[in-house]
């Protein structure tokens, strides 16, 4: 039997205990708040909280109120600075470096034992299952998983506490047996120096059997692009011939579907969506044929979603959603986040299963003139005028432009452009018709052009974007364009880099 087939062996029992997101969706989800509260009734924040209190989600809605990061901030330092039995029981000695908020560079997201195994790992163990259940002549296990990671440092120098990107994290403390089935080694893995590592990962995997990829898929397709350089190859498949799927998250898929697809022209290629965040692991492309993602239900998150058009109002269980509505997501894990806003907009497209796609980040949107345009606008729109005129996109932004010096209002678009479009105008115009088409509050506000003008596209330099987040330390890892934005913050400073070379 091959290793692919003893694994399928291993993961039977867990192919059955999927089945019960068919129709458990709130018995599980109940049953996991029960087990956060007991586990953390003993810390500081769950005595602060009536933990010992709470019996039902009612309870639990009294009780504990909804937090932002800066709400739970000066908790998460003194955990940082090694106290114990704060938000969860026990010592956190891991902190996953996060994007930052309104008032600080980047975050520091507790990684406990308990959410190592219950939540990322448990999330990474699925997607092979899933994928193994849905290609029943996969041999995957027979060669080796190209996975990227970031780096870390020590945290204020405690012994054994470290900070930094959760890949690397999920590295550090990844089964050893693990290693015998993945690429490049740890020390590449880990390096901080995403150009260096970039190369080096390219030179290590060249010459393995490499029948699987697991990474964010802007800086993936950037090793990628080292591995055809250096091997004079047309086709990845004339690198790796065993190459299967690519496990993809962080980022949405649509800007760079086309540039996969040129690049590995294999038709046995698959490729799998994951909701993976510093947070925690929360979905999973479950059906190759939809793009909305299966959310796990019976790990170790509690979830909660807030109405976008009511952001002020009360949160509902997952019992109460509904479907095509867009919710900002809360979640209550056991890395010790309680009631936590995570920042991601959601919507369903099932509820029986529970299915969602990402559509946006709740301050990633553009709603300067009431229009309401969320990122999964954005890349709709993109990908059909991308579709009409053969262009591809490698990466943009978008913010409003408020008044400019005709009192003209319009949003501006800085896209870098792997294939640029042979006529920037018809790209331009097809892109705003498609907004107009999915975004009602877009189309209202164009119309006659009274209150928002024709969009705006300003093609960027190559490397623009990679410039600009080396000039900020974050070249690599799991940092990403913030894409949508109601100021002009990010895209003025893109700007000026624009016409650096």
């Amino acid at each position: 039997m091959s290793l692919t087939g003893i694994a399928r062996n291993i993961f039977k029992s867990r192919m059955h205990e999927l089945e019960r997101h068919q129709n458990e969706g709130e018995q599980m989800q109940r049953e996991v708040m029960a087990k956060l509260i007991d586990r953390a009734k003993q810390t500081e924040y769950g005595r602060k909280h009536l933990f010992e209190l709470t019996h039902s989600y009612e309870d639990f809605v009294k009780n504990v109120p909804i937090n932002t990061y800066e709400e739970l901030k000066g908790d998460i330092d003194r955990m940082r600075q090694g106290e114990s039995d704060i938000l969860w029981p026990g010592r956190v000695k891991w902190y996953a470096k996060s994007s930052g908020t309104t008032n600080d560079k980047s975050k520091f997201i507790p990684v406990s034992p308990e959410g190592l195994k219950h939540l990322h790992y448990k999330g990474g163990t699925d997607a092979v299952v899933l994928y193994l259940r849905n290609n029943p002549r996969s041999r995957m296990f027979d060669g080796k998983g190209l996975i990227l990671g970031g780096s870390h440092s020590p945290n204020y120098n405690l012994p054994g506490s470290l900070v930094g990107d959760l890949s690397a994290i999920l590295i550090e403390n990844i089964n050893p047996l693990v290693n015998l089935f993945r690429v490049p080694k740890k020390e590449t893995a880990l390096l901080s120096d995403f150009e260096e590592k970039r190369d080096r990962i390219a030179r290590e995997a060249m010459g393995k059997n490499v029948t699987n990829l697991s990474g964010v898929p802007s800086w993936m397709l950037s090793v990628l692009n080292r591995v055809m350089e250096l091997s004079g190859k047309q086709h990845l498949e004339e690198v790796w011939p065993n190459l299967e799927i690519f496990f993809h998250g962080g980022v949405a898929f649509t800007p760079y579907r086309e540039q996969y697809k040129q690049l590995i022209t294999s038709p046995k290629m698959h490729y799998m969506e994951t909701y993976n965040a510093s947070e925690g692991f929360f979905g999973l492309q479950d059906d190759p044929n939809d793009p909305s993602m299966l959310l796990m239900l019976d790990y170790d998150v509690f979830y909660e979603f807030i109405p976008m058009d009511n952001l002020e109002g009360e949160a509902i269980p997952i019992w109460a959603v509904e479907k095509g509505k867009n919710y900002a997501m809360v979640i209550s894990t056991s890395c010790g986040l309680w009631r936590y806003m995570i920042g991601d907009t959601v919507q369903f497209t099932s509820t029986n299963p529970y299915k969602i796609i990402i559509s946006g980040r709740t301050k990633h949107f553009i709603n300067a003139f009431g229009e309401e345009l969320i990122v999964d606008n954005a890349e709709r729109g993109l990908a059909y005028a991308c579709g009409q005129t053969g262009a591809q996109v490698l990466e943009y932004t978008a913010a409003p432009v408020f008044m400019d010096a005709n009192a003209k209002c319009r949003h501006q678009w800085l896209i870098e452009f792997s294939t640029p479009p042979q006529d920037l105008q018809q790209f331009s115009d097809l892109l705003d018709k498609k907004l107009q088409e999915l975004n009602s509050d877009y189309e209202a506000k164009r119309y006659k052009d009274i209150t928002l003008q024709h969009l705006e596209i300003i093609p960027a330099r190559p490397g623009l974007f990679n410039d600009w987040l080396k000039s900020k330390g974050k070249l690599g890892g799991q940092h990403k364009v913030p894409r949508l934005s109601n100021s002009r913050e990010y895209i003025e400073q893109l700007l000026a880099f624009n016409v650096k070379m």
